[in-house]
Formats: structure tokens, sequence, C-alpha cells
């Protein structure tokens, strides 16, 4: 039985063909062809693999969304009838009369990456339909927010034994529990897929607004997103929640009509439900609404300090919320400098509309951290790009002394800039909220690894996994404190857990191979790397530190050679590293030096760092230790 079916219209193979390459790397069997029509035979063909197909993609383009696409509709009515219909649209296209009722996944303008976010929503779509568990997102440029190579692992892990025995039971979530609750993504029946940033948007806020309940345990938003087309009991299911919130939005540029149901996981049974008619406008009113319902529903008693922290958005002003909205959706539709920077444009217009729009100074602040440790070329730029992301999050904090995404932004900058004990009482700041989510989490967590603080860091990693279970991400902070603690045959099992979950993820192929070198499995690295984008600096450093220990002097020097010709002083850690492991301890040195004047964020992991050892006994390795404020 194949498992997934792609219609499209013959003329698009070429621009079809870059999905069904993906969807067959992650290891689905595909069934398409470059011809349709021709015969009895064929179309007998094309029912049997429709019929037989666990999941049918339809493409939806200009062509087969137009008159002369009426086979791929038949197709996909017959996938509708069986329940495995999933719309994929490649072109800014308002579907056929009959199917604008389910959201489409936009894959408009995608260029082929397994790691876009895109691209991550349809597998996570495919995967719910051929039955297996959720997908996570990308891990490639975001896991370089700390950029050395011990901490890219971004995410989340969950706490693990200290002995290898019992590793995987104690990373299974969880059973549900009557207070917890998903807000799946809300659809967007406005027939314009342009509008589904709206859609999305208004269901993260309900999550951030229960999320600030004491006792309530709301799912984060990339397990949400894996289960969208799943009813509501395989749903709870999933993701171990009692109850299933969902609904849907059709906006107009005057009117606005949102429905929302709060439905039983066990049974199925709805315990409300409501549609609103109201003008574009009261968006934010009825949000608020809709939370508080909810809370009702559950039979959950609020405090007063509590009911306050179910307003929505923090900002009255309509235009700056679509505006908030917008920027979010832009920041998560991919890692990208260009994304990053259009969507900090997006928060200073919404603050422009309100200067005390608090979660958008955070979200900007964020931003700009991700921009800066990810894409900064030079020590001034980088400097300049930490101080405008702490400047955010400092406002944001004074409009919002309790938001969590504010003080997580200040964490991070403060440790892009080595400023370790200050970061960390961010941090702390950031999780002892009811707000935090999954993606704060991961981020204190792989701050602590590289520190080893592996206890702290594994407890984090299991609050991250019990509200992102079906998130690759989440599962990371074990597998980096693991490798950190020097823990390496456990390394490469929780390693494993994340490439199950993300079989392309460069970093976590890339702690993978550095486990499997650590553990004098030279060979299994080697192969490992192999699966890394050549010329990445990772790989570059890796493999070089592997040929030296293989005793290829002159190859680990061109290894080094390379890293120095293609990024200069932003890999001086990674300089560091090779020298150190080739015995060139001056070079090393001197490379350390630069990290420390740039900042490099990857200095902190200088603990840790097992391929540093060679300088441990060096005095001067104790003196760069003193000037980085490590926390106790």
């Amino acid at each position: 039985m194949t498992d997934v079916f792609v219609s499209y219209k013959a003329e698009d193979r070429r621009r079809v063909k870059p999905l069904v390459d993906a969807l067959e790397a992650d290891g689905f069997s595909v069934w398409w062809d470059a011809q349709i029509g021709g015969g009895a035979s064929w179309r007998q063909a094309i029912e049997a693999e429709l019929n037989a197909a666990q999941c049918v993609i339809v493409v939806w383009s200009k062509r087969s969304a137009g008159p002369e696409g009426e086979f791929v509709q038949d197709e996909a009515t017959r996938a509708q009838q069986r329940h495995v219909y999933v719309p994929v649209i490649i072109d800014k296209v308002h579907l056929p009369l009959g199917f604008g009722e389910t959201q489409a996944l936009s894959l408009v303008g995608w260029r082929g990456s397994n790691e876009d976010r895109q691209f991550q929503a349809v597998l996570a779509a495919v995967r719910n339909k051929v039955g297996s568990q959720g997908t996570g997102q990308s891990l490639s440029t975001r896991d370089r927010q700390f950029l050395s190579r011990r901490t890219v692992l971004a995410g989340s892990g969950a706490a693990l034994a200290l002995a290898a025995a019992g590793t995987w039971f104690l990373m299974r979530p969880t059973a549900a529990q009557s207070e917890s609750i998903a807000v799946l993504p809300f659809e967007n029946l406005s027939g314009d897929p342009s509008q589904a940033y709206f859609s999305d948007g208004i269901a993260e806020e309900l999550r951030s607004a229960l999320a600030r309940i004491p006792g309530l345990k709301v799912v984060a938003r990339t397990s949400s997103e894996a289960v969208r087309s799943a009813d509501a009991q395989t749903a709870a299911s999933k993701l171990h929640v009692h109850d299933i919130l969902t609904g849907s939005v059709r906006k107009s540029p005057q009117m606005l009509r949102i429905s929302a149901q709060l439905i039983d996981g066990k049974d199925g049974t709805e315990r409300w439900s409501e549609v609103y008619d109201r003008p574009v406008g009261d968006a934010l009113q009825i949000q608020s609404d809709i939370a508080r319902k909810v809370t009702d529903a559950l039979a959950i008693r609020l405090a007063p300090s509590s009911a306050a922290r179910l307003k929505v958005a923090g900002t009255a002003d309509a235009a700056a919320y679509d505006l908030f909205l917008k920027g979010v959706a832009v920041r998560q539709s991919g890692h990208t400098d260009d994304n990053l920077r259009s969507a900090v444009r997006l928060f200073d217009a919404a603050i422009g509309r309100d200067s005390k729009y608090a979660d958008a100074y955070g979200l900007k602040a964020i931003t700009l951290a991700e921009l800066t440790a990810g894409f900064a070329n030079s020590g001034p730029e980088m400097q300049q790009g930490y101080a405008e992301a702490g400047q955010a999050a400092r406002r944001a904090i004074a409009l919002s002394p309790d938001s969590a995404y504010a003080h997580a932004a200040l964490g991070a900058v403060l440790a892009g800039q080595l400023q370790c004990k200050a970061a960390d009482a961010e941090f702390r700041k950031a999780v002892a909220h009811n707000g935090a989510d999954a993606v704060i989490l991961d981020d204190y967590g792989h701050f602590l690894a590289p520190l080893g603080l592996t206890q702290q860091a594994l407890d984090l990693g299991q609050r991250a996994v019990a509200i992102d279970p079906l998130n690759a991400r989440s599962y990371t902070v074990a597998a980096a404190a693991l490798f950190d603690a020097r823990r390496y045959a456990d390394a490469t099992q929780a390693t494993a857990k994340v490439l199950k979950l993300n079989p392309t993820s460069q970093a976590a192929l890339m702690q993978l191979g550095d486990s499997y070198m650590l553990l004098g499995r030279y060979d299994a690295a080697r192969a490992t790397y192999a699966k890394v984008t050549a010329n990445d600096v990772f790989r570059l450093t890796s493999e070089g530190i592997l040929d030296e220990r293989l005793g290829n002097h002159s190859a680990s020097a061109a290894a080094a050679a390379r890293i120095q010709q293609l990024y200069g002083a932003a890999a001086s850690y990674q300089l560091a590293e090779i020298q150190a492991q080739r015995g060139d301890k001056d070079a090393s040195f001197a490379a350390l030096q630069q990290g420390l004047a740039l900042p490099d964020p990857g200095m902190i992991a200088i603990r840790t760092d097992p391929f540093l050892d060679p300088l441990r006994s060096d005095p001067r390795f104790q003196a760069i230790l003193k000037r980085i404020d490590f926390p106790a």
C-alpha cells in the first residue's frame, strides 16, 4: 500500500518534483506520474492507487484550480470522501467550489528544503494521515542561537535517568490530566490563503492566554499543529490531554466570524461552543471571551490575579494586533535573514501604533537576538544587534514585568554577550511564569547544559516534553545535556530520538557524529558527518578533528584553513577546537581570545567542551575561564 498519492496537473510536474523528493527522503512511499489521462488502463491504475493510498496530497495551482484542472478536482473529491485529503497550494489561488472549507497548507515560495517550516507543516499532516507520530520544527539555523557546536541543539529534551537503563521509558509523555488542553489551529475559511496568519495567530494567542492559568497544562503550537487534521479524540490521545479547543475564522474586510468549540477528548462530546459575528476590530474581545468561556467550561475557579492574566494580546489597537500577528507568521515561516528582518519591521509597525505594546517589544527582542546570533558578520555588527535586542527586551519588561518572553529574550541577549550570571537570572524569571512555553524552556535548558548543570537542564527538558510532545525540538536538551556530561553512549540514544522525529536535522546529525567519534567509532562518525551540508562550519571542524585523530595531520590542517577562508573570525571558537586537537596551543588560544573579543556566544561551552581538553592544564585556559561570568 502506498503511503502518499500526489494529485497534480501534469504541466506542474517540475514544480511538484521537489515535494515528492522531500517526502521520499523522509521515508514515505509516494505514487505519482508525469501524465494524466491517456487510456482506460491508465485511468484504472490511477483509481487503484488513489483508493489504496493512506494520504492524498492535492497540489492546487493556477492550472489545477482552474477549468482545465477537472481531473485533479475529481481526485480531490475522492480523497475527501475517503478522509485522506491533504490540500497543498503552490500558487496563491482560490480553491474550486467545495474545497475551501479545509485549510490548504501553503508551499508558495518553498524552495525544496526539508527543514523549511512550510514543508514541516505538510509533513505533519502526512504523518497524521499515514499513522506515524507527529513531526518537529527544523533545527538548522535557529540551532545556532548559541554558536558553539556543543549547544546548537536548541530545543528541549525529557529528563533522563542517570543510568542508561530505562532512558526511553522516562521520555514518554505522562497520561492525560483533567486540567490539560490543546488548542488546535483554527481553520481559515476566508477563501484567501494569505489570511492564514490571522487564524493561526488567534489560536496561538488563545494558547498564550490559557497558559497563564495556574494548574492548566496547555500544549504548545508545534505539537498542536502536528495533529491539525485529526479528530478531537485522536488529537487528545496523541497529545495526552483531556480537552481540545478548535474553531474556524472567516474574515472579510468589514466582518469577522469566529466559531469555537471545546470538545472532551475522551468521548468527543462538545462541552461548549459559540459563534461570534462581529466587526473586524472586535477580534481581541472575542478571544478574551473565548478564553474565559473555556475556563468556565473546565470548571477552573480563577483568583482575581489569574483572571487578569487571561487578557489577550496586550493591546487595544486592532491594527497593531494585526501587524503583530503578521510579524509572528513571517518569523515562523522560515529562519532566514530576510524573514527575521521583515518580522522586526512588522513588530516596529505594531509598536508605532501602540507604543506600550509589550508583546511586540518582546518578540522584537527575541527576533533581533536570533538575527544577531545567526547572521551577524562582524564583531561590531554583533554588538549592535545585541544592544538593540537588549533595549527592546528591557522596554518589554518595563511595560509587562511578568512577560516570560521578555525575560527570556533578555536572557538570550546577555548570554550572547557572555554575561552568563545575569543571563541565568533572567532565564529563571522567564521559566518561573506560567506563560513560559516550550521554546523558552528549551533555550534555558540549552544555556545550562554546556555549563555542566546537567540535572537542571534535564528538568527543563522534561517540562518542555510535557507541553510539546510531538516536537523533535522538545527532546534535544536531553541529547545536549548528556553529551556535555560526557555520557556519549546515552547521548547517541537521545539524539536518535530527535532524528526519528526530524531525520534531516543538521544539528542532531552533527551531535550524533561527535558522539560516535568520542566513543572511538570513527567509521560511523565519518558516515554521519557525510549527511550534513558540505562546507558547513561544524562539519568541517569535526571532520578535521577526526582526520587528526586518525593521524592525517595534513588533512586537519586543510580543514582549519578552509574554515578560516570561509568563515573568518565568525568561526573563532571552531578554529580553537580544531587547533587544540592538532596540538597547536598558541593558535588555539589566539582563536579563543578572538572569541572573547567579539564576543562569540559559543564561548559559554568552554567549561565542558571535550575538544578543548588539551588546553585545560595551561594557565592561559584558567585565565580565559575567569573572564566569563559563569553562574555558580
